[in-house]
Protein backbone atom coordinates (compact mmCIF):
# COMPACT_ATOMS: atom_id res chain seq x y z
CA UNK A 1 0.00 0.00 0.00
CA UNK A 2 1.38 3.26 -0.97
CA UNK A 3 2.07 5.92 1.72
CA UNK A 4 0.64 8.84 -0.54
CA UNK A 5 -2.37 7.40 -0.01
CA UNK A 6 -4.91 8.64 2.65
CA UNK A 7 -5.11 6.97 5.77
CA UNK A 8 -8.20 4.69 6.82
CA UNK A 9 -8.68 2.28 9.76
CA UNK A 10 -10.08 -0.66 9.84
CA UNK A 11 -11.31 -2.01 13.78
CA UNK A 12 -13.10 -5.43 14.56
CA UNK A 13 -15.68 -5.14 17.50
CA UNK A 14 -14.84 -8.82 18.77
CA UNK A 15 -18.29 -9.84 20.07
CA UNK A 16 -18.23 -13.29 21.48
CA UNK A 17 -20.68 -16.06 21.09
CA UNK A 18 -22.13 -15.07 24.83
CA UNK A 19 -22.85 -11.18 23.91
CA UNK A 20 -24.78 -12.28 20.82
CA UNK A 21 -27.02 -14.94 22.61
CA UNK A 22 -27.34 -11.96 25.50
CA UNK A 23 -28.83 -9.75 23.18
CA UNK A 24 -31.23 -12.32 22.11
CA UNK A 25 -32.19 -13.10 24.93
CA UNK A 26 -31.23 -16.96 24.81
CA UNK A 27 -30.83 -18.88 28.22
CA UNK A 28 -26.94 -19.72 28.56
CA UNK A 29 -25.49 -16.66 27.79
CA UNK A 30 -24.41 -16.66 31.91
CA UNK A 31 -22.30 -19.68 31.18
CA UNK A 32 -19.77 -17.40 28.51
CA UNK A 33 -19.80 -19.56 25.70
CA UNK A 34 -16.86 -19.26 23.26
CA UNK A 35 -15.97 -19.04 19.95
CA UNK A 36 -12.67 -17.35 20.40
CA UNK A 37 -10.67 -20.37 19.84
CA UNK A 38 -12.27 -21.03 16.70
CA UNK A 39 -12.45 -17.17 15.02
CA UNK A 40 -9.26 -15.54 16.67
CA UNK A 41 -6.82 -17.83 14.68
CA UNK A 42 -8.95 -17.64 11.45
CA UNK A 43 -8.89 -13.79 11.36
CA UNK A 44 -5.13 -13.15 12.23
CA UNK A 45 -4.07 -15.25 9.48
CA UNK A 46 -6.87 -13.68 7.02
CA UNK A 47 -5.46 -10.24 8.22
CA UNK A 48 -1.68 -11.65 7.72
CA UNK A 49 -2.41 -12.78 4.08
CA UNK A 50 -4.02 -9.21 3.68
CA UNK A 51 -0.71 -7.91 5.49
CA UNK A 52 -2.84 -5.86 7.90
CA UNK A 53 -2.58 -4.86 11.03
CA UNK A 54 -6.02 -3.39 12.73
CA UNK A 55 -7.66 -2.64 16.01
CA UNK A 56 -9.20 -5.14 17.96
CA UNK A 57 -12.27 -3.56 20.73
CA UNK A 58 -12.31 -6.50 23.54
CA UNK A 59 -14.95 -7.19 25.98
CA UNK A 60 -13.66 -7.48 29.50
CA UNK A 61 -15.34 -10.20 30.58
CA UNK A 62 -13.53 -12.50 28.15
CA UNK A 63 -10.05 -11.26 29.36
CA UNK A 64 -11.19 -12.02 32.68
CA UNK A 65 -11.75 -15.98 31.72
CA UNK A 66 -9.09 -17.96 31.30
CA UNK A 67 -10.35 -20.30 28.34
CA UNK A 68 -9.94 -17.11 26.39
CA UNK A 69 -6.09 -15.38 27.45
CA UNK A 70 -4.42 -17.73 24.74
CA UNK A 71 -6.28 -16.09 21.97
CA UNK A 72 -6.67 -12.91 23.83
CA UNK A 73 -2.83 -12.38 23.53
CA UNK A 74 -2.62 -13.84 20.43
CA UNK A 75 -3.49 -10.48 18.85
CA UNK A 76 -1.12 -8.66 20.05
CA UNK A 77 1.68 -11.06 19.77
CA UNK A 78 0.59 -10.95 16.13
CA UNK A 79 1.29 -6.73 15.76
CA UNK A 80 -2.33 -5.89 16.31
CA UNK A 81 -3.65 -2.90 18.40
CA UNK A 82 -6.49 -3.53 21.39
CA UNK A 83 -9.13 -1.05 22.39
CA UNK A 84 -12.07 -1.13 25.33
CA UNK A 85 -15.74 -2.17 23.92
CA UNK A 86 -16.96 -2.14 28.21
CA UNK A 87 -16.54 -5.26 30.44
CA UNK A 88 -20.30 -6.72 30.49
CA UNK A 89 -20.67 -5.99 26.46
CA UNK A 90 -24.61 -3.69 27.51
CA UNK A 91 -25.60 -1.82 24.36
CA UNK A 92 -27.48 0.43 26.96
CA UNK A 93 -24.38 1.71 28.72
CA UNK A 94 -25.79 5.53 27.63
CA UNK A 95 -28.19 4.53 30.73
CA UNK A 96 -25.44 3.81 33.38
CA UNK A 97 -24.80 6.39 36.42
CA UNK A 98 -21.79 8.17 35.84
CA UNK A 99 -20.10 5.80 38.65
CA UNK A 100 -21.26 2.65 36.78
CA UNK A 101 -19.64 3.59 33.43
CA UNK A 102 -16.37 4.62 35.28
CA UNK A 103 -16.67 1.46 36.82
CA UNK A 104 -17.16 -0.64 33.54
CA UNK A 105 -14.25 1.41 32.13
CA UNK A 106 -11.60 0.29 34.81
CA UNK A 107 -12.94 -3.16 35.04
CA UNK A 108 -12.16 -3.91 31.44
CA UNK A 109 -8.93 -2.14 31.56
CA UNK A 110 -7.70 -4.07 34.31
CA UNK A 111 -9.08 -7.62 32.46
CA UNK A 112 -7.62 -7.05 28.78
CA UNK A 113 -4.21 -5.34 30.23
CA UNK A 114 -3.52 -8.44 32.62
CA UNK A 115 -4.06 -10.48 29.95
CA UNK A 116 -2.40 -8.58 26.91
CA UNK A 117 0.27 -6.27 28.33
CA UNK A 118 -1.13 -3.32 26.90
CA UNK A 119 -3.11 -0.39 28.31
CA UNK A 120 -6.18 0.86 26.01
CA UNK A 121 -6.46 4.19 24.53
CA UNK A 122 -9.21 4.07 22.86
CA UNK A 123 -13.06 2.76 23.19
CA UNK A 124 -15.94 1.74 21.50
CA UNK A 125 -19.55 1.74 23.00
CA UNK A 126 -21.26 -1.87 22.36
CA UNK A 127 -24.20 -0.94 20.05
CA UNK A 128 -23.13 2.43 19.43
CA UNK A 129 -23.95 3.32 23.36
CA UNK A 130 -22.20 6.99 24.40
CA UNK A 131 -23.24 9.31 27.02
CA UNK A 132 -21.77 12.57 28.14
CA UNK A 133 -20.82 11.12 31.28
CA UNK A 134 -19.11 8.57 29.27
CA UNK A 135 -16.84 11.08 27.60
CA UNK A 136 -16.07 12.65 30.52
CA UNK A 137 -14.95 9.04 32.09
CA UNK A 138 -12.94 8.48 29.15
CA UNK A 139 -11.08 11.62 29.11
CA UNK A 140 -10.53 11.60 32.84
CA UNK A 141 -8.23 8.23 32.05
CA UNK A 142 -6.71 9.90 29.28
CA UNK A 143 -7.98 8.23 26.34
CA UNK A 144 -6.66 9.42 23.08
CA UNK A 145 -9.67 8.67 20.98
CA UNK A 146 -13.67 7.37 21.07
CA UNK A 147 -15.13 5.38 18.20
CA UNK A 148 -18.66 5.41 19.62
CA UNK A 149 -20.51 6.94 17.62
CA UNK A 150 -22.85 5.99 14.44
CA UNK A 151 -23.70 8.65 12.34
CA UNK A 152 -27.04 7.33 10.93
CA UNK A 153 -30.84 8.05 10.83
CA UNK A 154 -31.91 4.07 10.65
CA UNK A 155 -31.14 3.58 14.72
CA UNK A 156 -34.59 3.71 15.44
CA UNK A 157 -35.68 0.86 12.75
CA UNK A 158 -32.55 -1.47 13.72
CA UNK A 159 -34.30 -1.13 16.97
CA UNK A 160 -37.61 -1.88 15.95
CA UNK A 161 -36.28 -5.23 13.76
CA UNK A 162 -34.36 -6.04 17.10
CA UNK A 163 -37.40 -5.97 19.48
CA UNK A 164 -39.64 -7.77 16.76
CA UNK A 165 -36.95 -10.64 16.65
CA UNK A 166 -35.57 -11.14 20.33
CA UNK A 167 -36.88 -12.93 23.22
CA UNK A 168 -37.10 -10.17 25.81
CA UNK A 169 -39.47 -9.65 29.07
CA UNK A 170 -41.06 -6.36 29.36
CA UNK A 171 -38.43 -5.04 31.49
CA UNK A 172 -35.49 -5.88 29.31
CA UNK A 173 -37.38 -3.96 26.59
CA UNK A 174 -38.01 -0.67 28.99
CA UNK A 175 -33.79 -1.33 29.89
CA UNK A 176 -33.22 -0.94 25.87
CA UNK A 177 -35.63 1.66 24.93
CA UNK A 178 -32.88 3.65 23.44
CA UNK A 179 -30.83 1.12 21.81
CA UNK A 180 -29.41 2.31 19.00
CA UNK A 181 -29.94 5.64 19.12
CA UNK A 182 -32.43 8.04 17.54
CA UNK A 183 -32.98 9.71 14.62
CA UNK A 184 -30.88 12.65 15.88
CA UNK A 185 -27.71 10.28 15.59
CA UNK A 186 -28.04 10.94 11.53
CA UNK A 187 -27.29 14.66 12.53
CA UNK A 188 -23.92 13.87 13.89
CA UNK A 189 -20.39 14.53 12.38
CA UNK A 190 -18.76 11.99 10.09
CA UNK A 191 -15.51 13.18 9.93
CA UNK A 192 -13.24 13.25 13.11
CA UNK A 193 -13.61 15.78 15.49
CA UNK A 194 -12.52 16.97 19.09
CA UNK A 195 -14.85 16.82 22.28
CA UNK A 196 -14.11 19.59 24.39
CA UNK A 197 -14.70 19.67 28.23
CA UNK A 198 -15.24 22.62 30.41
CA UNK A 199 -11.72 22.32 31.79
CA UNK A 200 -10.67 22.66 28.16
CA UNK A 201 -9.30 19.24 27.64
CA UNK A 202 -10.37 16.94 24.87
CA UNK A 203 -11.09 13.59 23.50
CA UNK A 204 -11.12 12.54 19.79
CA UNK A 205 -13.79 11.13 18.33
CA UNK A 206 -13.53 8.89 15.55
CA UNK A 207 -17.24 7.65 14.18
CA UNK A 208 -18.05 4.80 12.34
CA UNK A 209 -18.09 5.70 8.64
CA UNK A 210 -21.13 5.98 6.71
CA UNK A 211 -21.84 7.21 3.35
CA UNK A 212 -21.08 10.75 3.04
CA UNK A 213 -24.84 13.07 2.65
CA UNK A 214 -26.64 10.08 2.75
CA UNK A 215 -25.39 9.05 6.18
CA UNK A 216 -26.47 5.02 5.42
CA UNK A 217 -23.90 2.54 6.78
CA UNK A 218 -21.65 0.35 4.66
CA UNK A 219 -19.38 -1.71 7.12
CA UNK A 220 -19.00 -5.28 6.37
CA UNK A 221 -22.35 -6.45 7.59
CA UNK A 222 -24.35 -4.67 5.47
CA UNK A 223 -22.06 -4.99 2.45
CA UNK A 224 -22.44 -8.98 2.98
CA UNK A 225 -26.44 -8.37 3.55
CA UNK A 226 -25.90 -6.63 -0.27
CA UNK A 227 -23.88 -9.36 -1.96
CA UNK A 228 -26.54 -12.14 -0.91
CA UNK A 229 -28.68 -10.66 -3.46
CA UNK A 230 -26.24 -9.44 -5.35
CA UNK A 231 -22.54 -9.37 -5.39
CA UNK A 232 -22.30 -6.60 -8.65
CA UNK A 233 -25.16 -4.84 -6.38
CA UNK A 234 -22.94 -4.93 -3.21
CA UNK A 235 -20.08 -3.54 -5.35
CA UNK A 236 -21.62 -1.04 -7.01
CA UNK A 237 -22.90 0.26 -2.98
CA UNK A 238 -19.11 0.07 -1.77
CA UNK A 239 -17.97 2.19 -4.80
CA UNK A 240 -20.13 4.58 -4.66
CA UNK A 241 -19.24 5.11 -0.66
CA UNK A 242 -15.39 5.03 -1.50
CA UNK A 243 -16.64 7.80 -4.49
CA UNK A 244 -18.32 9.92 -1.62
CA UNK A 245 -15.88 9.97 1.19
CA UNK A 246 -13.26 10.76 -1.43
CA UNK A 247 -15.32 13.77 -2.73
CA UNK A 248 -15.45 14.87 0.51
CA UNK A 249 -12.21 14.07 1.76
CA UNK A 250 -13.90 11.54 4.64
CA UNK A 251 -11.18 8.77 6.38
CA UNK A 252 -12.89 5.93 6.83
CA UNK A 253 -13.50 4.59 9.62
CA UNK A 254 -14.65 0.77 8.58
CA UNK A 255 -15.77 -1.68 10.99
CA UNK A 256 -15.81 -5.51 11.21
CA UNK A 257 -17.58 -7.97 13.36
CA UNK A 258 -16.73 -11.68 13.81
CA UNK A 259 -20.12 -12.84 12.51
CA UNK A 260 -18.58 -10.82 9.61
CA UNK A 261 -16.54 -13.48 8.80
CA UNK A 262 -17.82 -16.98 10.18
CA UNK A 263 -21.12 -18.27 9.16
CA UNK A 264 -23.71 -21.12 10.46
CA UNK A 265 -21.34 -23.61 9.35
CA UNK A 266 -18.70 -22.65 11.93
CA UNK A 267 -21.41 -21.37 14.96
CA UNK A 268 -24.47 -23.16 14.79
CA UNK A 269 -25.70 -21.71 17.62
CA UNK A 270 -25.77 -18.25 16.67
CA UNK A 271 -27.92 -19.69 13.13
CA UNK A 272 -30.81 -17.14 14.32
CA UNK A 273 -28.73 -13.96 13.32
CA UNK A 274 -29.32 -11.90 10.40
CA UNK A 275 -26.54 -13.22 7.53
CA UNK A 276 -25.39 -16.34 9.32
CA UNK A 277 -26.89 -18.79 6.38
CA UNK A 278 -23.66 -17.23 4.21
CA UNK A 279 -21.62 -19.46 4.78
CA UNK A 280 -17.77 -18.48 6.19
CA UNK A 281 -15.73 -19.36 2.99
CA UNK A 282 -18.51 -16.59 0.94
CA UNK A 283 -17.77 -14.48 4.04
CA UNK A 284 -14.17 -14.63 3.67
CA UNK A 285 -14.28 -13.89 0.18
CA UNK A 286 -16.40 -10.84 -0.20
CA UNK A 287 -13.72 -9.70 2.80
CA UNK A 288 -11.24 -10.04 0.74
CA UNK A 289 -12.94 -8.11 -1.96
CA UNK A 290 -13.79 -5.05 -0.27
CA UNK A 291 -10.39 -4.93 1.61
CA UNK A 292 -8.96 -5.21 -1.46
CA UNK A 293 -10.70 -2.37 -2.88
CA UNK A 294 -10.80 -0.24 -0.11
CA UNK A 295 -6.70 -0.52 -0.13
CA UNK A 296 -6.71 0.82 -3.92
CA UNK A 297 -7.72 4.24 -2.42
CA UNK A 298 -6.49 4.17 0.94
CA UNK A 299 -3.51 3.32 3.46
CA UNK A 300 -5.11 0.53 6.05
CA UNK A 301 -4.21 1.38 9.01
CA UNK A 302 -5.41 0.92 13.00
CA UNK A 303 -7.30 3.35 14.91
CA UNK A 304 -4.25 4.77 17.25
CA UNK A 305 -2.50 5.14 13.96
CA UNK A 306 -5.08 7.29 12.43
CA UNK A 307 -5.86 8.90 15.16
CA UNK A 308 -2.19 10.60 16.08
CA UNK A 309 -2.19 11.86 11.97
CA UNK A 310 -5.38 13.53 12.80
CA UNK A 311 -3.56 16.75 14.83
CA UNK A 312 -4.39 19.61 12.76
CA UNK A 313 -7.81 21.21 11.44
CA UNK A 314 -10.33 19.65 13.34
CA UNK A 315 -13.35 20.99 14.38
CA UNK A 316 -14.38 21.19 17.97
CA UNK A 317 -17.51 20.43 19.59
CA UNK A 318 -18.04 21.25 22.97
CA UNK A 319 -19.39 18.55 25.41
CA UNK A 320 -22.82 19.86 26.71
CA UNK A 321 -23.27 20.99 30.71
CA UNK A 322 -25.69 18.14 32.09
Amino acid sequence: MSKNKPLASISLDLDNQWSYMKIHGDSGWEEFPSYLDVFVPHVLDLLDELNLKITFFIVGQDDALEKNAKYLKMIVDRGHEVGNHSFHHESWLQSYSKDKIENEIKQAEKAIENVTGKKTVGFRGPGFSWSIDLLEVLQSRNYIFDASTLPTYIGPFARLYYFWTAKLSKEERKERKELFGSFKAGLQPLKPYNWQFSNKQTLLEIPVTTIPVFKVPFHLSYLLYISSFSKVLMHIYLNFAILMCKLTRTRPSFLLHPLDLIGGDSVPQLAFFPGMNISSEQKVVVFKSVIQKLGKHYQLENMTTLAKSLTNNLKTRIVPQV
